[in-house]
């Protein structure tokens, strides 16, 4: 996978601090050389000898570099399945979930009867009718249907599905475990296991082409088995640390893998990432594990949210794991989560992540500092759920995506997607984070905002500032991202509608609209 020298002609290079800092606007237009996966010479010296032979010379034109940008928290089979999948998004009630349905079964081309209908996007918090699988029965033609909500942690199957996956028949949809268990079910069919491969490549590619050079898989197939057949198939554009679950440590220990061990015959571009735990719920399914239970009229069978890992297990899971030199992403969306999650941590020694980290206590976040355990968070997310806290958390708001909060403890800050959860797309996550809102409402506590500085450093997965040296991680941009604004709504805009000229991963052009 090795590439030909490249030299970059009238870059500007944009400064990038720590999480922490203001930042400031890029230098004058400069050149970079690019050879052996390396940048390895800046300024006059990338044509003090003249220009190498064989070198692909590209003028920029005075556009913005940057390192290349890393989306710390994808699904990636379930991304690339979701990117082929019916968009029941924006739905306001069950009906229109159903209406749309309906629809797409209508305009199928005759005799081209689908395997299974899959729908992607409906979130239910906010309506006041259950989902209902007679309803869904009703236009399905007899085909399996089966409906992902938008966070992942419900679906809606109509009775062809349950029968296809031997499930006991349910009148509504299902919630976290029996959802879970399904969705692994479907999955693993192979024709729905072939449409999620096939996506993989045009996936690839949209990430690409967004400025993104690598990112971490947490798909839930412990997708680290997977991997290396993809990149000799020639799905190569990104970098991939791939993550295992519990159900499949034993396993991975077996082949004596750790953290940050790369997989042969990828190119370097595979390396084993963390043991992913996923210990409470979420919002949408008011399942996350928090203090304080949730308003009398939305509880259900768990007024608090659940705990699926209880914290002995989780601790003696961390210890497993870091005796076998793995990091850990555990999945901590409620305080009371968090806070289990702290003590295993404290308990056990282990390395690694809180995902999500949605609703914290100023407590939680000192410790998280002292600990050492990065926050691994997904800005775009509080686009979805801030009318949603309202009803659930009513009184916690403050204390919700806290990320400002967050770099003042000194908490390594990392920014990801959580794909298909919220799209693949890290100018998505930045502006979300710099101004909290992607409507006409005013940021959602706007305290809690960080800067575009921040933001970037937090996606560059630690880069640092293009410099002679590096890996060639590159992304061009067509405008500045840390130019001066007029209020934080209008740099949102702004990062929400950047555009990527060049994305080069490993001194390779995996993009290029130049």
């Amino acid at each position: 996978m090795s590439a030909a020298p490249i030299l970059l002609r009238n870059a500007r290079i944009v400064p990038i601090g720590t999480p922490g800092t203001a930042g400031t606007t890029a230098t004058e237009p400069t050149d970079l050389l690019l050879s052996g996966g390396r940048v390895t010479a800046v300024g006059e010296a990338a044509t003090a000898d003249g220009v190498p032979s064989a070198t692909e010379v590209l003028d920029l034109a005075g556009r913005w570099v940057i390192p290349g940008l890393w989306d710390q928290h994808v699904h990636m089979s379930s991304w690339a399945q979701a990117l082929q999948r019916i968009d029941v998004s924006g739905s306001v009630r069950p009906q229109d979930v159903v209406a749309r349905i309906a629809a797409h079964l209508e305009n199928l081309p005759e005799g081209d009867r689908p395997f299974a209908v899959t729908g992607w996007g409906y979130r239910s918090a906010n309506w006041d009718d259950l989902p209902s699988v007679a309803e869904l029965d009703a236009v399905s033609q007899g085909l399996p249907v089966v409906i992902y909500s938008g966070d992942g942690h419900s679906g809606w199957l109509n009775t062809a599905a349950q029968r296809l996956l031997g499930l006991e028949p349910t009148a509504t949809s299902l919630d976290e475990d029996a959802w879970f268990a399904a969705f692994t079910k479907f999955t693993a069919i192979p024709e729905v296991a072939q449409e999620g491969e096939q996506g993989l490549g045009p996936a690839a590619r949209e990430a690409a082409a967004r400025g993104i050079v690598g990112l971490v898989d947490l798909e839930f197939d412990s997708s680290f088995g997977f991997w290396p057949a993809r990149v000799a198939r020639g799905v190569d554009e990104l970098q991939i640390r791939t993550a295992v679950y519990p159900d499949r440590l034993d396993d991975l220990i077996a082949l004596g893998r750790a953290t940050g061990d790369p997989f042969e015959d990828t190119g370097d571009l595979v390396r084993m990432g963390p043991l992913k735990v996923i210990t409470d719920g979420s919002l949408g399914t008011r399942t996350a594990h928090c203090c304080d239970p949730y308003p009398a009229t939305l509880q259900g069978d768990f007024p608090h949210g659940k705990q699926n890992v209880p914290g002995p297990e989780l601790e003696e899971l961390l210890r497993t794991a870091t005796g076998h030199g793995l990091d850990v992403a555990v999945h901590a969306i409620g305080d009371a989560a968090i806070e289990i999650a702290l003590q295993a941590y404290a308990a056990s020694g282990a390395q690694g992540s809180i995902e999500h980290a949605q609703l914290t206590t100023p407590a939680q976040l000192s410790r998280m500092a002292t600990l050492g355990i990065r926050a691994s968070v997904q800005p775009a997310h509080l686009l979805d759920d801030r009318d949603l806290t309202a009803r659930c958390w009513p009184g916690r708001e403050e204390r919700c995506f806290a990320f400002r909060s967050m770099l003042d403890a000194g908490i390594p800050l990392v920014l990801g997607s959580d794909a298909p959860v919220a799209p693949l797309d890290p100018w998505l996550a930045i502006a979300a984070a710099v101004h909290r809102s992607a409507d006409e409402r005013e940021a959602w506590v706007p305290e809690q905002a960080i800067t575009a500085a921040e933001a970037l450093a937090a996606s560059t997965d630690g880069a640092g500032t293009v410099a002679a040296g590096h890996r060639a991680d590159l992304a061009v941009l067509d405008h500045d991202p840390l130019a001066p604004a007029e209020g934080t709504a209008t740099a949102g805009q702004r990062l929400r509608g950047m555009t990527v000229a060049l994305t080069v991963n490993g001194g390779r052009v995996t993009h290029s609209a130049l």
